[in-house]
């Protein structure tokens, strides 16, 4: 059986609960440990998959087609551990689970109420694979007191009653703020929180406490006194240079020790932590520099793009450069001559999107990248708009686009090279799709098999003819313009199993041009970077030793 650790946060959101846990779950791993982390979202949306990404940053997609929040990246980049459907759940999900089943009688005539009803609900997806590692680590969305968070927050305090005794403890993340004013680190904020927290009966074990100055032994004391934990278990979780040292940091800190310790597991395995020094080791010793742009349509949010923008630093690593990221708003180049713009950039990244906005940007952007010989990666729309550029271009097509677009003026403008799959194979089972279908969960998603061309530059970059990687689209690029495009250069190199559905196009003639209608970055990781990213970087390396 596993031993669970529920992450809380208090005060304020965003102060990096999903680090702190995937952090915590890197070192559990280095002290020998096998972790699997999950994380309960309050909203009332089934899942992120139909939020924007102005909302809620990006949608993680695992292996098994589930759409999750972005921290499920946090985990799988720290752990290595790959995401499953199980991992992510939001009360949207808890109650259309709750509300089937009652109308199928399941309850057999019972009053349905948050409790016990919802609660057990959550309660059994807590425990969902628990006989499978070490320790389970389940982080709860949003703040102590937010009013669609109690039915989780009663949850895991049942959880935390009905498991035997040290099974289960809670960590608590809470700001201390700094008062220039009167220069203190002000405690109250943290002491409100837990009260919050207690007072629903929860009291927390583990205090991690996330502040911009040293927190002094007094403060320390004063909250380990009020809060009711151990001195030795508030922890400092302080401002860092980058993401990756958080292992490291809360190692010096004594967050694993301090959990181990709750656990009553003594003696205490000693850690390995030689991965993450290595990992600190290539940030924080490049040996050149490159500049990559990224044009993107939510440029506005950084984090709509989390996983591109750190699967970026990991090819950075790779080849011992720092990866100095400019984000370029798609729609610019609508209006303007991309040249003065894009440059002064040794490669140039074109991200996945949905809808028409940008996109005769993102086309204008690949067209400059072809002909400058500029290295150019294109993720999703930004292979399809590869792909409407050599079209347009190089084929003739003047009206080359996507029924996408069709469908969004609702009238044909375009000749689609780009169009809308209704049905495709998942695990041996054929599923069908409507362009009027329910907009959540109708994508092609997760992980699908690639055959790659043998002798091409992605054979090549992945050392290997046979690839799966994960999806999320509806649209696809149109197999029937193969022939015409090859003769003029844009080579398909990468085709679904069954040869009908185009994954991966490549110029001929070019130094670097790939586009992928997969999302590669969900895969990489700091110490495995994935191929693509690794060999673009070098692309992009060699490029800024020629200017």
């Amino acid at each position: 059986m596993a031993r669970y650790i529920f992450i809380t946060g208090g005060v304020v959101s965003s102060l990096g609960k999903g680090l702190a846990s995937a952090a915590l779950g890197a070192l559990l791993q280095a002290r020998g440990f096998s972790v699997r982390l999950r994380k309960l979202d309050p909203y009332l949306n089934v899942d992120p998959g139909t939020m924007s990404p102005f909302e809620h940053g990006e949608v993680f997609v695992t292996d098994d087609g589930a759409e999750t929040d972005l921290d499920l990246g946090h985990y799988e980049r720290f752990t290595g551990v790959a995401a499953r459907k199980t991992d992510s759940v939001s009360s949207g999900r808890i109650y259309s689970t709750v509300l089937e089943k009652e109308r199928r009688g399941d309850y057999l005539g019972k009053t349905i109420q948050v409790i016990p009803h919802v609660t057990n609900e959550i309660k059994d997806w807590i425990a969902i694979g628990d006989d499978e590692v070490d320790f389970m680590l389940c982080e709860i969305g949003g703040t102590v007191g937010d009013i669609e968070g109690l039915p989780f927050f009663e949850a895991i305090r049942q959880f935390g009653q009905e498991r035997p005794r040290g099974e289960v403890i809670y960590m608590h993340l809470t700001l201390l703020p700094w008062l220039a004013a009167s220069g203190e680190l002000k405690t109250k904020p943290t002491q409100h929180s837990v009260k919050e927290l207690r007072s629903i009966g929860i009291a927390p074990d583990i205090l991690v406490c996330r502040s911009e100055r040293q927190i002094p032994d007094k403060e320390r004391g004063k909250l380990a006194l009020f809060c009711n934990v151990r001195p030795d278990a508030v922890i400092a979780a302080y401002d860092l240079k980058s993401i990756y040292e958080a292992p490291l940091a809360y190692h010096r800190e004594g967050l694993d020790q301090a959990v181990l310790d709750a656990f009553g597991i003594s003696p205490a395995p000693r850690p390995n932590l030689a991965r993450w020094e290595d990992v600190a080791d290539r940030i924080f010793n490049p040996e050149g520099e490159v500049k990559i742009a990224i044009v993107g349509k939510y440029t506005q949010l950084e984090d709509a793009y989390k996983s591109i923008a750190e699967a970026l630093t990991h090819g950075g690593m790779a080849n011992r450069v720092k990866v100095n990221v400019e984000w370029v708003e798609a729609e610019l180049f609508e209006r303007e001559d991309p040249a003065p713009y894009l440059e002064g950039f040794h490669a140039i990244l074109v991200p996945g999107g949905f809808g028409e906005r940008g996109t005769e940007g993102k086309i204008r952007a690949a067209q400059f990248a072809r002909t400058r010989k500029i290295p150019y990666l294109g993720i999703c729309l930004g292979m399809q708009m590869a792909v409407i550029e050599a079209a347009r271009n190089l084929a003739g097509l003047e009206s080359a686009g996507s029924q996408e677009f069709d469908h969004e003026a609702g009238a044909a403008r375009f000749e689609p090279v780009i169009f809308h799959l209704k049905e495709w194979v998942k695990d041996n089972q054929k599923i069908a799709r409507d362009v009027l279908d329910d907009k959540g969960g109708t994508m092609r998603l997760g992980a699908f098999p690639a055959v790659l061309r043998e002798g091409s530059k992605v054979a090549e970059v992945y050392g290997e003819t046979r690839i799966s990687e994960r999806h999320r689209h509806r649209y696809e690029v149109d197999i029937k313009y193969r022939e015409r495009l090859e003769k003029e250069g844009l080579r398909f190199t990468g085709l679904s199993p069954d040869g009908r559905l185009p994954e991966i196009v490549e110029v001929a003639d070019h130094p670097w041009f790939i586009g992928v209608q997969f999302h590669p970055e969900l895969k990489s990781k700091p110490f495995a970077p994935h191929p693509l990213f690794k060999d673009f970087v070098r692309a992009a390396k060699e490029v800024s030793r020629l200017v």
